[in-house]
């Protein structure tokens, strides 16, 4: 089903000075939790570790802007970003970087949610692509790289944040 899924919705056309990539995230969480934080296009940081403030403009409908603040010791302070597609039947969300003083350029990422069976209890499969400029002076490999560095911290954290809540809703009240 995996391969079906990238088919179906993380399909990047990257052209000759840009690089792509797919990854996945197993989460021991159901579907509709992880997807809960997903979608929150004006609240990324509840489990993106890198992001201190985010300030969203509109109506959280296609088209919408967030103004993200970027923890300091990062090469950038802010991106501007927005929604290019929100699908809460088919848990789909795509974002476009649209400025910010950073070095990714044309980037746009996909992530998709998709509820499966993990050691018998629901879990959820992520996935989560982007396409990318490759800024001058770097490869594609080191840009490929770099980006999926910061998807797979933001995909751990999300990850810890679902089981955590998971972990604590099995807790009885005290």
């Amino acid at each position: 089903m995996e391969e079906e899924y990238v088919r179906r919705h993380h399909s990047h056309e990257p052209g000759d000075n840009q690089c792509s990539s797919t990854l996945v995230k197993h989460i021991r969480a159901p579907a509709h939790l992880v997807w809960s934080l997903v979608r929150q296009f004006d609240q990324p940081q509840k489990y993106k570790p890198f992001v201190s403030r985010c300030v969203a403009q509109g109506d959280l409908e296609i088209g919408s802007v967030r103004e993200v603040n970027v923890k300091s010791g990062l090469p950038a302070t802010t991106s501007t970003e927005r929604l290019e597609q929100l699908d809460d039947n088919e848990h789909v969300l795509s974002v476009k970087i649209v400025g910010g003083d950073h070095r990714l350029r044309n980037y746009c990422s996909i992530i998709t949610v998709h509820p499966m069976v993990i050691d018998g209890r629901p879990g959820t499969l992520v996935i989560e692509s982007f396409v990318v400029d490759v800024p001058e002076g770097n490869t594609k490999d080191e840009t490929c790289y770099f980006v999926e560095a910061f998807i797979k911290c933001n995909l751990k954290s999300l990850a810890d944040v679902c089981e955590q809540l998971v972990e604590k809703a099995k807790q009885p009240d005290a």
